[in-house]
């Protein structure tokens, strides 16, 4: 069988940028220090429950680091065999371990020891195979204790972007080369690195924007973002087996939303994985900065079951994330974190040349976010022109709301501010948050299956009645294959169609007239209360 990497063993070369992850690994197999143990999947850090060998307890610790924080390239992951009393690590240890990035295989290899830790360094280069090239130097630090250090470094094709990275892992000796155990340590760990996609797209009503996807777990793919629904949805890998959700602690997703994207800074979301709705204890929102703010999403295994027993048995975790319409308003921290304003309107959509009003609590953050009341400078601006300004003190009632009432002019369109300034007067507290006058709305293409179209054709030459044709369109309407706007119905005795309908339903049927003129006439069914929805 062809190998899928190429190993190099060098005399010298590159030394580590940074020693501080060879510092930690010396200095934690000197001393007692307090031990946490971690154990699965998710997380950047991984410790097994110690077993018994030899007469004493001993465990696999697995961690990642940047190999220099300021450099792009370079991801680092830690593998040590340690006594789990005294924190000291085991020497002359012989790994066998295979690794995989995500779903690509990296390399099956032996490694020794000497000290009972290796380091793994992942660099992304455009190679046409896994690399994997061993380094052992003498390092200042390690020749003062009489340690040597050893690099391993793995190279290849976006290998140090960040993600889940797989070991399985074999113990073959321990305290001695030549003592083989009789069974093998076997130790399975997946160890995520943060993995950051930038996602473009232009939003009708706010123009270029972006939202980046912060991974804790795995690479994403197929980002969409509808700005009709305001959805998010994106997928990625995941095994839904018993096996992998008991080791694995925790997903990680994050996503980075700017504020100059008004839609989406409102103050709830709602997430779905494969069709399930999880807890809103999942979702944190931190406004704690100047150009955006960061939306964390904490998936620990009790949800992770819940999808399973659910959810679909679709391949990986597809995901949903839209607006919490348990809470509608709009939501931003002032610039000294001190204060928090939620906002909602009226009406829904904005107009110019016409009343609004903008209904508004200030919130203390360190309150738990309780409405205090404190001086505020509140103003209405777009391209640095003032629309509208009140100054005022707002209401500590959770009952009551701050309400300004003004005039939208007529030729005022597309984005404006509402501008919170100086509150307690303090020239920090302070904050903006965009909104949208003369919202455009994208209209859908209206898709209707052919068995619709079918069924028209036939109710038209009266080969089947008008309650089975109904049921068709109820059906569509129903489960949202058409979405009628909101329509007052009318009592009517009489559940008659009007023959036009059936002449439209006919020339529908023909592809004589579109979909849109088809549903109009659906939507006349309805207000004269034909069609019951």
């Amino acid at each position: 069988m062809e190998k899928k990497f190429v190993k190099k063993i060098q005399t010298s070369g590159h030394r580590l940028k940074s020693p501080s992850l060879f510092v930690l690994l010396l200095i934690s197999s000197l001393f007692l220090v307090s031990f946490t143990d971690v154990h699965g999947h998710g997380v950047g850090s991984e410790t097994f429950p110690p077993v018994e060998l030899n007469g004493k307890q001993v465990a696999l610790e697995v961690s990642s680091s940047k190999g220099d924080p300021e450099a792009i390239d370079g991801q680092q992951i830690s593998i040590s065999l340690i006594d789990f009393d005294s924190k000291i690590t085991l020497r002359d240890v012989i790994f066998h371990i295979t690794s995989e990035k995500g779903e690509q295989f990296l390399f099956e290899q032996e490694f020794k020891a000497d000290n009972g830790f290796l380091v793994f360094n992942f660099v992304s280069e455009e190679t046409d195979s896994i690399i994997v090239e061993e380094e052992s130097e003498s390092s200042i630090f390690g020749s003062l204790l009489g340690l040597d250090s050893r690099m391993i470094h793995v190279k290849g094709p976006k290998l140090s972007e960040g993600g889940l990275y797989k070991f399985d892992i074999s113990v073959l000796t321990v305290d001695s080369y030549s003592n083989t155990l009789e069974e093998p340590l076997v130790f399975n760990a997946g160890i995520s690195i943060a993995q950051t996609s930038r996602h473009d797209f232009v939003d009708p009503n706010f123009g270029d924007q972006n939202i980046h996807v912060v991974t804790y777990y795995d690479e994403i793919s197929d980002f969409e973002y509808d700005s009709d629904s305001k959805e998010i949805r994106y997928s990625m890998p995941f095994d839904w087996s018993y096996t992998n959700i008991n080791q694995t602690s925790v997903v990680h997703e994050e996503l980075v939303i700017p504020k100059t994207f008004g839609d989406l800074l409102v103050s709830g979301f709602t997430m779905f994985i494969n069709g399930v709705q999880l807890s809103e204890d999942v979702i944190t929102i931190d406004d704690f900065f100047s150009d955006g703010r960061i939306v964390h999403f904490i998936i620990y295994q009790k949800e992770l079951l819940n999808i399973l027993e659910n959810g679909s048995n679709a391949n990986g975790m597809n995901f949903v994330i839209k607006p919490d319409k348990d809470y509608p308003h709009l939501s931003s921290v002032t610039e000294n974190g001190q204060f928090r304003i939620l906002v909602s309107w009226e009406p829904e959509y904005l107009k110019s040349n016409s009343n609004a009003k903008i209904i508004f609590d200030v919130t203390d953050v360190f309150l738990k976010n309780k409405p205090v009341s404190t001086n505020y400078e509140f103003s209405i601006t777009q391209n640095n022109r003032i629309i509208f300004e009140q100054n005022g003190i707002s209401t500590d009632s959770r009952e009551e709301h701050n309400v300004v009432e003004f005039f939208i002019p007529q030729d005022v369109t597309g984005i404006a501010h509402l501008n919170f300034n100086n509150l307690n007067n303090n020239e920090l507290a302070q904050t903006t948050i965009p909104i949208v006058i003369d919202r455009v709305t994208p209209q859908k293409e209206i898709i209707i299956p052919d068995w619709i179209r079918n069924n028209a054709l036939w109710w038209s030459e009266e080969q089947i009645d008008d309650s089975t044709f109904v049921q068709g369109i109820e059906y569509l309407i129903k489960n949202q294959i058409i979405i009628l706007p909101p329509t007052q119905q009318e009592t009517s005795e009489s559940q008659e169609i009007p023959s036009w309908i059936r002449n439209n339903a006919a020339w529908w049927a023909a592809g004589h007239i579109d979909n849109q003129t088809f549903v109009q006439g659906l939507e006349f069914l309805i207000q004269k209360g034909i069609i019951r929805v």
